[in-house]
């Protein structure tokens, strides 16, 4: 009986705790949801999915769609004023920081794309903008163009000092499959979704884009020997050698059992070469 008498308020505080910790989560991501409303809507209207033989998925963005609708519009102004007048630093949790931030990288994204056509056309490449073979010209990703909480930030700014940066290393936040959840509206990134980031599905969302772009010819094949993997591993493979130890133990953890020996007994990496044309449907040979 003493002994019951003493386990019973520790079941009780534990219980406390659960809930105190449920009820956090679930306030973060109401709080998202919230915020990125308009963002949501334009997911939903603009962006089309394509689950592949195998479990790949392809994505697009209809761009085309989104300027003739004629609400796009107001919610991308909406969306602009809504995390111009949010505080970042008010997220104190890990995926709600997280969330808040891929987010934000590809709503910009879109909304650049969206608002800044060239001599009046859709651009045909994020490129088109300049900066890829002229060292002295600032690209798209690097230009401080987008507000949040009052301070103008670069979509390179979010992703490598944000994201994959010092600070979030620190706290042991730092996640290489960020690499697989911004989008870069091309058609060699992965996936972008129709669904928001959120506190609750972030985790299993970028585990999901990871394993499903690594099903697709675009992200991963075998070619003889060869393994040939998507440029991401040359550009950022220090990321995901500090995430698994090396880059085949990285495709290993996110890849089926019966692929891995075909990794592991592959001479070489070599690159698929990045596609750069703009993630509209007809760029897709999947949406043809």
């Amino acid at each position: 009986m003493r002994f019951l008498h003493w386990l019973y308020p520790v079941l009780v505080f534990l219980v406390v705790m659960v809930f105190s910790a449920t009820t956090a989560v679930a306030d973060g991501n109401s709080e998202l949801e919230e915020l990125y409303a308009p963002y949501a809507k334009i997911l939903q209207r603009f962006v089309v999915e394509k689950d592949l033989p195998g479990g790949g998925l392809v994505s697009a963005f209809n761009y085309e769609k989104a300027l003739a609708d004629s609400d796009t519009l107001a919610l991308l102004n909406q969306q602009k004023a809504n995390l111009a007048e949010f505080n970042p630093g008010s997220l104190t949790e890990q995926y709600q920081s997280i969330a808040f931030w891929l987010n934000a990288y590809n709503f910009f994204m879109i909304e650049h794309l969206l608002t800044h056509p060239l001599k009046g056309q859709l651009v045909a490449s994020v490129w088109d903008y300049g900066g890829r073979y002229n060292p002295l010209k600032k690209h798209v990703f690097e230009l401080a163009l987008f507000t949040v909480g009052g301070k103008k930030y670069s979509l390179s700014a979010i992703e490598k000092d944000i994201l994959l940066g010092s600070e979030y290393q620190r706290k042991g936040w730092k996640d290489a499959r960020v690499h697989y959840a911004v989008n870069c509206a091309s058609v060699g990134c992965p996936p972008l979704r129709k669904q928001l980031y959120t506190s609750i599905n972030t985790d299993d969302l970028m585990t999901a884009n990871t394993v499903r772009a690594f099903k697709t010819q675009r992200q991963l094949h075998i070619d003889g020997r060869t393994l040939m993997l998507s440029e991401l591993f040359k550009w950022y493979a220090d990321d995901f050698i500090e995430a698994a130890g090396s880059i085949r133990q990285f495709i290993k953890a996110y890849t089926d059992e019966e692929r891995h020996p075909q990794i592991d007994q592959a001479d070489r990496i070599g690159y698929i070469d990045y596609d750069w044309s703009l993630n509209r449907p007809e760029n897709f040979s999947e949406f043809r």
